[in-house]
């Protein structure tokens, strides 16, 4: 079953990238009938553009075996609470539901429905979100998951500092790019980009993060010292949290190694302590005296310090008790 689903997703994947292809759209030219103010009814000519029918035949039997396999895992759910709180089964219900909208939808021909078919052709792109669920088959992308949770504070503290930076930046490369402008020049803006500080948000942004598209650029000597600024500024302040994120992200991994690597046990049943309730529930009982170790009598052997404090093997414990029930 997993394989069948790492399948019709990369299927479906494909077929909504070629879907965006001039070579699979035809251009098709029709005549509607319009009512007119003075009750008449006049023939318009309207283009619309229609996919090639194999691609929506394709992605119709991606979204039937999404659909199923929907289905079955709300069927056989424990827990439907859980079920519809998980991120990944809302991606999975965003992305089906449209495909059922456009269906029953097309065969109407009110101007309700067209806008609202319209309106469902534009949202397409949730199919996109079906990648996600490639992080049930593949180890790295769910320790890329942990990672980015564990790391929330400190994406937080790296949008600060940018948008910091970014305003600053900004308003000074405004007032930079006024040294030295033409005394004929009322606004100061005729010899440079920057026309308002908003503009210079975008060049912030890109000098900051060291992309440096070209689209803008200062033109005076006091507008490239600010950008020369802005640059040392940006480098500084994406390196400071991204250590961070790393070394999360080489602990989740590591761990996530260290458990694929553990060995499997198979058909071993480790017994659960007593329940409150049960008869073996409460206090352990009072235990002969021990021998004398000068008696000469054997030593029980001395377990090994911090082992029982491993949490993967107390989460090996947990799995082998789960796959027992």
């Amino acid at each position: 079953v997993a394989f069948a689903s790492l399948f019709f997703i990369l299927i479906s994947i494909t077929t909504f990238c070629l879907e965006t292809h001039e070579a699979f759209n035809r251009v098709i030219n029709k005549t509607e009938t319009v009512a007119a103010g003075n009750g008449t009814a006049a023939p318009v000519a309207v283009v619309e553009v229609e996919t090639e029918p194999f691609l929506t035949y394709v992605e119709g039997t991606c979204v039937v075996w999404f659909t199923f396999e929907f289905l079955m895992r709300v069927s056989f759910c424990p827990d439907k609470r859980d079920f519809v709180k998980s991120s990944l089964n809302i991606i999975d219900f965003v992305a089906i539901l449209p495909f059922y909208l456009e269906v029953g939808l097309r065969g109407l021909s009110s101007k309700a429905a067209k806008d609202v078919l319209g309106f469902l052709r534009v949202v397409r792109f949730v199919r996109i979100l079906r990648i996600f669920k490639l992080t049930r088959h593949f180890v790295g992308l769910r320790v890329l998951g942990h990672t980015l949770r564990a790391s929330t504070n400190e994406f937080l503290l790296l949008v600060i500092f940018l948008a910091l930076g970014v305003l600053i930046f900004a308003t000074m490369i405004y007032y930079a790019e006024r040294i030295g402008a033409d005394p004929d020049d009322v606004t100061g803006s005729r010899h440079t980009y920057f026309k308002n500080i908003p503009i210079g948000f975008w060049w912030a942004v890109v000098t900051m993060t060291t992309l440096g598209y070209g689209d803008m650029y200062p033109m005076t000597w006091s507008g490239m010292l600010v950008g020369a600024l802005c640059a040392l500024a940006g480098v500084l302040t994406i390196a400071m949290p991204v250590p961070v994120i790393v070394n999360n992200f080489g602990m989740y991994y590591s761990l996530a190694m260290a458990k694929q690597k553990l060995p499997k046990k198979k058909n071993k049943h480790i017994p659960r302590p007593p329940q409150p309730g049960s008869p073996g529930y409460g206090p352990p009982a009072a235990s002969p005296a021990a021998p004398n170790p000068a008696a000469g009598s054997p030593r029980a052997p001395r377990r090994a310090p911090g082992r029982d404090a491993c949490p993967l093997a107390q989460e090996e414990v947990v799995e082998i008790n789960r796959a027992g029930e």
